[in-house]
């Protein structure tokens, strides 16, 4: 190698090393802000009411009062409404992943009459905001079915293929698989169920664990609709919970942020453990149409 070349190799790796270290510096410094707020949260919830009105505020609590949380638990009744919780989405988690898939598979590899219609207004529905369906459903599961202070009207939608985009999620998927396999797995005498099961599932675990972290993100965070369809406060969920223990405590903003800590630590545990399929999900979405 010439001392020319040499001297190109050597800049260019001198320059790939400065844009490594200022691309770690920026992600750094995002991360930062993002996970500060949570930071925030947290300390807050070990403090002193005093403590935190104080001025200038502190990173660090003076002393890590980890008995709020004991004190909370008292109030909030936090393990009743993780367990309310627990009853909309596991199987609205279990239904929604299943039935999208099948939806998907549908779209992906069978042939029926109307096939693009229907998956042009499945597509198109994604487009449509809640608000806009939100009072016609309200009517139609509490006039039309009697389902008052119920948590069906939660659950029951995503036995009917768990939404639009997580059937979008699954179809892309479906189509990157080659049809090869299918059609190996039909001479050997194999039905669209056995495919299904046996061929195309299996591939897709990554985009089917992404459907049912997007349900379960979804349902968890799903005020509005919990606060219309649910009126018994022994049936309250986390996020009507800890709205509803806001309200109670007002001005008590150590006990309100330790309960805050507790009605977000399980989402977040959820996802940290899903998160490689969810990358993976959102990474592989839109490779093939």
């Amino acid at each position: 190698m010439s001392e020319a070349a040499y001297g190109r190799l050597k800049s260019k790796k001198r320059k790939d090393r400065t844009a490594n270290l200022i691309t770690l510096v920026v992600v750094v410094l995002f991360a930062v802000l993002v996970l500060f707020p949570i930071w925030w949260i947290f300390r807050t919830s070990l403090m002193t009411n005093a403590e935190i009105y104080k001025y200038p505020p502190s990173l660090l609590p003076a002393d890590w009062l980890f008995s709020n949380y004991r004190k909370t638990l008292e109030i909030f009744k936090f393990w009743k409404y993780l367990s309310n919780t627990m009853i909309i989405i596991v199987p609205s988690c279990l239904a929604g992943t299943f039935t999208a898939t099948l939806c998907g598979y549908a779209f992906a590899r069978l042939r029926f009459r109307g096939k693009k219609v229907i998956w042009a207004l499945c597509v198109g529905s994604m487009l449509l905001p809640a608000m806009v369906t939100l009072i016609p459903l309200y009517i139609g599961w509490t006039r039309g079915l009697g389902l008052h202070d119920s948590y069906l009207p939660l659950i029951l939608p995503y036995f009917c293929g768990g939404g639009a985009f997580n059937i979008f999620l699954i179809r892309q998927f479906i189509v990157s698989i080659p049809r090869e396999l299918d059609q190996a797995a039909t001479i050997d005498g194999a039905g669209y169920f056995r495919i299904l099961f046996s061929i195309i599932m299996p591939a897709i675990r990554p985009a089917m664990i992404v459907v049912a972290l997007f349900i379960f993100i979804g349902l968890w965070n799903d005020l509005l609709q919990q606060m219309i369809y649910i009126n018994a406060s022994d049936k309250y969920t986390i996020a009507l919970g800890l709205t509803n223990f806001r309200g109670q405590l007002k001005q008590d903003w150590s006990l309100t942020m330790a309960a805050t800590c507790m009605s977000f630590a399980p989402g977040v545990i959820f996802y940290l453990v899903g998160q490689k399929y969810f990358v993976e999900g959102i990474t592989l979405t839109g490779m093939k149409s």
